[in-house]
């Protein structure tokens, strides 16, 4: 059975200050709490302060992004190296604000998540259709194309390490959240897909995560949908009075 994961997006959020306190609110409310996997992940300056207030903890480190080059002249860019050995065990790859604010084409993203898994981290791959594609009944053609182009050239036993999360772009930081029979519409496609492109038993083990204006209110009927296995959790990840009832609603 898959084990429920919660992930909070901090963005481009947060301080020195403020990354410590709200890393060690969340661990002290997830506490020894087995049955949900949390994850946090800070914006790049503060991984350092937020994995020491996670350590010994059940709360695993995250990045919000990784380049695709191991290491060299590239100023401005973190490598997956770079972030697995300051101690993130995640990286969120191909998040809708990087395709359609900052470029990020799905032939890039699929070099961050080869780059990635080769590093040894875990990555959480992001689809996700807008709302004119919504409009135009081009869900599912969109979400498989940044499915198959993200995970194309990577090893069977290294999509064991892929967690997918399905964030519809219209339902981001707009108050629109998807019904959850509409996540689970799109969560059954996905799995359908992996099971296609890989084998209807990894399809079976892969987390597919929702993500678009989750809060506490919405959580539990969401995650309680057949197909989806939490939440990449944006907004309501930045104050533990929101993050942690989602995190309560992943036990549940």
């Amino acid at each position: 059975m898959r084990k429920k994961i919660v992930a909070g997006n901090w963005k481009m959020y947060t301080t020195t200050s403020a990354a410590r306190q709200l890393a060690r609110e969340v661990v002290a409310g997830v506490g020894n709490e087995q049955g949900v996997q949390v994850i946090v992940c800070p914006p790049f300056p503060y991984l350092g302060v937020v994995g020491e207030a996670l350590q010994g903890s059940r709360v695993a480190l995250g990045a919000q992004n990784a380049y695709c080059v191991r290491e060299g002249a590239f100023t401005g860019e973190v490598s997956p190296a770079m972030l697995a050995d300051v101690g993130c065990h995640y990286v969120i790859l191909g998040h809708s604000e990087r395709r359609h604010q900052l470029g990020e084409s799905d032939e890039l993203i699929n070099k961050k998540v080869k780059l990635a898994l080769d590093c040894g981290l875990k990555v959480i791959l992001c689809v996700g259709e807008t709302l004119q594609e919504r409009e135009s009944k081009q869900t599912s053609q969109v979400v498989e194309r940044h499915l198959t182009t993200g995970i194309a050239g990577v090893a069977p036993a290294a999509l064991a390490k892929v967690i997918l999360a399905y964030e519809p772009v219209w339902a981001i930081g707009t108050g629109h959240t998807a019904t959850p029979a509409q996540a689970q519409e799109v969560h059954a496609f996905l799995r359908s897909k992996v099971a296609a492109l890989w084998s209807a038993d990894g399809a079976a083990q892969m987390p597919i995560l929702y993500g678009g204006s989750v809060k506490p209110a919405n959580a539990a009927e969401i995650f309680q949908q057949p197909d989806v296995d939490g939440g990449l959790i944006g907004g309501a990840s930045l104050k533990a009075a929101d993050f942690l009832p989602i995190v309560q609603a992943g036990i549940g």
